[in-house]
């Protein structure tokens, strides 16, 4: 009976503490469910929704660039992208070949991935390839269980309807380069674009606009679900520049006859650029889409260099173009008059050297006039001797050379308007007579760009005020706000008597039978222009060869001839456009360059008047009083 008892009490103990052990871990279970469900539950809502929902950066869309009519000259075009996250992707070499057996992806494609993961975060989408087609993009989601952490993304890419003909105004956009990122998390998306050169790299920050966000489901393979949420961002502000683009395809079209060539054409009054062109040109589409080695090394060794914007950054010797500032020069400082005659016999002795005159047995006696107009270098030697390299140069520059003008896009080159200080900083050794006597018909060591001659001509033409070139017309955000700042340009302060024989001058240059461009003029009535031709030499010519013959430049090979300039305005009764023409390896001026000159000068104001006939806008601005010419 004890022992009955005892085995009871035994059976009792044991049960209480299993039943005890039980109560305990039931209440462990407990309250760890109380603890993740009650108090740990928005937190593992919050995981388990972060793994059902990404949150995706949306690339900002680019705005417009459109010309002063509102023709459009970059927009945004929708393509299909490739991407991988890193992070999403357990051996990221083996997924690139498994999507290599699918589309086709280069080697160089491939480094460039594997490069860029080791560069960004691992959560940070890395673009694979671009500009898929429809059955690449089909192909990638049927295999996409396959393909871990890859995923096709709908993204823009800039696209520029006119390609080359603006390729150097316009410029183009590219990848972003480590280099190049600020923090900005929208840089680091792979289909994000910012610009490389020209106006979409000056003005790239307003034409960024602000990204958005995208709220994507997502099952356990990755895939995306649905589109839960979309915040669209901002897009980028339109640029309206300047640039009149039906006058811009001609000119382009105009120059391209020749290997290498540029043009620029202003308003003279409120410094409008209204064409730049350079040519050989180059296909911007072509950087964005990804160029080809092939594509690359006919860029890289074309002779006509189409990647140098020469109307900005080409350096010249502007030659004969250069005398109606001489002129202005000499007599703003007095040394001569506009009465001053000298007399031409086809050459100038200075100690042991020879200075010739283009006309082998000169011009005779001639004044300040008669030396534009005939083009007479002995002239412009005897007023650069006078006036000295030094108050040639400060003329030069109130004229806008030996610096950048104000042009509003990269890249622009200052020339060279050399002084005795320059000399002695960059060359070595003192200054010479004769250097100063070839720096008075443009030569030497003066070096200037299409764009400054351009700009030369304009501060004549406008009646001496110093107007400074733009791209930019205005930018237009998001919200219609306009930014166009208003412009006013300071007199240069020279003597309307002078400015007024230049004038003139330029225009007996096309208009009078022994004018050098004579040949060249417009004869359309109301039509009529005026200029200065100009030869650049890139060679010099020797003793030898000018008592035997000297050779003509049909003669020798293209690189050793020389460049043919030229700068004018129309109409001279009141100038609404500036033209500055240079050809490489082009030969003479009168030539080459001024028929070129002519005929844009002719278009543009013919431009004008069949948009007045239609009831559209013209161009250009009137002219000022201040501005303004009689007759000439």
């Amino acid at each position: 009976m004890n022992r009955d008892g005892d085995r009871s009490r035994i059976f009792s103990r044991r049960a209480a503490i299993l039943g005890g052990g039980k109560i305990l871990l039931l209440s462990t279970l407990a309250a760890r469910l109380y603890y993740l469900q009650v108090i740990e539950a928005e937190r593992y809502a919050t995981l388990a929704e972060e793994n059902r929902i990404n949150l995706r950066l949306l690339p900002p869309r680019r705005g417009r660039i459109v010309d002063r009519f509102g023709e459009p000259l970059a927009t945004n075009q929708l393509i299909y992208q490739v991407v991988v996250v890193p992070e999403q992707t357990p051996d990221i070499e083996a997924t690139l070949a498994s999507l290599g057996t699918i589309i086709e992806i280069g080697e160089g494609e491939k480094r460039r991935v594997l490069r860029e993961i080791r560069r960004k975060r691992s959560f940070v989408p890395i673009m694979v390839r671009d500009n898929l087609s429809w059955e690449e993009v089909a192909a990638i989601e049927v295999n996409a269980p396959d393909l871990p952490g890859v995923s096709i993304d709908v993204g823009e890419t800039r696209m520029y309807p006119f390609a080359g003909s603006l390729a150097h105004v316009i410029g183009y956009v590219g990848q972003v380069t480590e280099n190049e990122m600020t923090g900005y998390p929208v840089l680091m998306l792979p289909s994000t674009r910012i610009g490389k050169s020209g106006i979409e790299k000056a003005h790239d920050k307003q034409l960024r606009g602000r990204g958005g966000t995208s709220q994507v489901e997502v099952n356990a393979f990755g895939r995306i679900i649905r589109e839960l949420r979309r915040e669209e961002g901002q897009l980028g502000s339109e640029v309206t520049l300047t640039l009149d683009y039906s006058l811009q395809r001609f000119v382009v079209r105009r120059l391209e006859e020749q290997i290498a060539a540029a043009a620029v054409v202003l308003d003279p009054n409120t410094g409008d650029v209204l064409s730049l062109a350079s040519v050989p040109s180059f296909d911007p589409n072509a950087f964005n889409r990804g160029m080809s080695s092939e594509e690359w090394r006919g860029l890289s060794t074309n002779p006509g260099t189409p990647l140098l914007n020469k109307a900005i950054a080409g350096l010249y010797s502007p030659g004969s173009t250069i005398k109606m500032m001489v002129a202005l020069a000499a007599l703003e400082a007095g040394v001569i008059t506009t009465t001053t005659r000298v007399l031409c016999n086809g050459k100038v002795e200075l100690g042991d050297a020879t200075f010739h005159c283009w006309r082998k047995h000169g011009h005779g006696w001639l004044d300040p006039r008669g030396a534009i107009v005939n083009s007479c270098d002995v002239f412009f030697y005897e007023a650069a001797r006078r006036l000295g390299i030094d108050r040639l140069a400060a003329m030069g520059k109130r004229f806008g050379f030996g610096k950048p003008t104000s042009l509003d896009i990269p890249g622009e080159l200052g020339g060279v308007m050399p002084t005795r200080a320059w000399k002695a900083a960059n060359v070595g050794g003192p200054w010479h007579v004769g250097e100063t006597l070839i720096a008075g018909i443009g030569q030497g060591y003066m070096l200037t760009t299409p764009m400054q001659l351009a700009v030369m001509a304009s501060r004549i033409a406008n009646g001496g005020f110093a107007v400074e070139p733009r791209l930019t017309r205005r930018i237009v955000d998001h919200n219609g706000v306009e930014d166009a700042p208003e412009r006013t340009f300071e007199s240069l302060g020279l003597q309307p008597a002078n400015l007024k024989l230049v004038f003139d001058a330029m225009v007996g240059v096309m208009n009078e039978q022994q004018g050098t461009a004579y040949r060249s003029r417009i004869t359309e009535r109301g039509f009529e222009m005026a200029g200065k031709t100009g030869t650049s030499q890139v060679r010099r010519i020797s003793k030898a060869e000018r008592q035997t013959k000297v050779r003509t430049n049909e003669s020798l090979e293209w690189a050793e001839r020389d460049h043919a300039v030229f700068v004018g305005f129309a109409p001279v009764s009141a100038p609404r456009y500036v033209c500055a023409v240079l050809v490489e390896h082009g030969g003479g001026g009168s030539a080459v360059a001024a028929p070129i000159a002519r005929d844009i000068l002719l278009e543009a104001q013919r431009l004008d008047r069949r948009r007045e006939g239609a009831g559209g806008q013209v161009s250009t601005l009137p002219v000022p009083p201040s501005a303004s010419h009689e007759g000439g």
